[in-house]
């Protein structure tokens, strides 16, 4: 199995809790707290291990948040390569309204960094990385980050021929859908962001397909994965155009699904199994996160469960 090393430079600790009703003005009585270690690359390296495989957790941290984040991702046995972040280390609050099974999500914006604070965390994901291992990038920036992050990166790992997977939204999501040069082994984006990017609906598989073959024509990435979430999800590549179905399930809670989606298909790749299979894995992932409360993941039983639902099959 090839290293995964996921890098979250923004985490959070991840509260959530639930309340009979959440509504303005009084006092909400709410169940205890559930505290889980959050940010888009820990939930991926969290996914990799409930499948069977060991990623390594690259994790900037400060402040008190940031060292109860540290212990918990300890108790999880991810493997963790720590760099000092500036300020404190956010928190993320999550309610569940249990009369109407809705979910409010609140998110923080963490600290912010400067250009030494982040050539420090170019060099030290790129000291952390051995050849030819996939580094995933997943979550969003912190403030300060120049939206050209990705871009270094992966220009800071082509000499050790890593594989770049990013995940990521807003202004450094839009930068790499314009084409950048080197880019990403992969780029994912759900379907808001990628029709925020088109300018258009994409109504169907297809459309949101031949859109993301737009994106890889541009230089985005070699691959990029766009999800549609109960419709599942489309890939263009050098395979040509590729979709998974999600699988019919209850929605509990969004949260974690897509990191969820990323860890397993990250995973995959590194058993060395093909990106439309990787694809199929990372649907059955989604579709078992989204049926679990709060900020739980996804199990290796319920993924496997799941699998034959979430085939890949070309677009033709």
């Amino acid at each position: 199995m090839n290293d995964i090393l996921t890098v979250t430079l923004n985490p959070a600790l991840d509260l959530s809790t639930t309340a009979d009703r959440v509504v303005a003005g009084p006092k909400l009585r709410c169940d205890p707290i559930n505290v889980d270690p959050g940010g888009g690359g820990i939930n991926v390296a969290r996914v990799v291990a409930t499948l069977g495989g060991r990623a390594r957790a690259f994790v900037a941290l400060a402040g008190p948040n940031g060292m109860r984040l540290e212990e918990a991702l300890l108790q999880l046995n991810i493997p963790l390569v720590r760099m000092k972040a500036p300020g404190e280390t956010r928190e993320s609050f999550a309610v569940h309204d249990r009369s109407t099974g809705e979910q409010f999500r609140f998110v923080l914006p963490g600290p912010h960094w400067d250009e030494a604070e982040a050539a420090e965390a170019l060099q030290a994901i790129a000291s952390a990385t051995p050849r030819g291992g996939i580094v995933v990038l997943s979550g969003s920036q912190p403030p300060g980050i120049s939206v050209e992050f990705t871009t270094q990166l992966c220009a800071g790992l082509k000499d050790r021929g890593a594989y770049v997977i990013a995940d990521t939204s807003g202004e450094a999501l839009a930068r790499l859908a314009r084409g950048t040069d080197p880019a990403p082994a992969v780029l994912r984006m759900d379907s808001e962001e990628a029709e925020n990017l088109a300018g258009r609906r994409l109504a169907t598989r297809r459309e949101s397909a031949e859109f993301a073959a737009e994106l890889v024509a541009r230089g985005a990435a070699g691959r990029v994965i766009l999800a549609r979430g109960a419709d599942g999800s489309v890939m263009a590549g050098p395979e040509g155009l590729t979709q998974v179905s999600a699988a019919p399930v209850s929605v509990v809670s969004a949260v974690g699904a897509g990191d969820s989606f990323v860890g397993a298909f990250a995973y995959g790749l590194a058993c060395g199994i093909s990106a439309p299979d990787a694809l199929a894995l990372g649907a059955a992932a989604a579709s078992a996160t989204v049926t679990t409360a709060g900020t739980q993941l996804c199990t290796r039983d319920h993924i496997m469960e799941l699998l034959p639902q979430c085939a890949a099959s070309f677009i033709g």
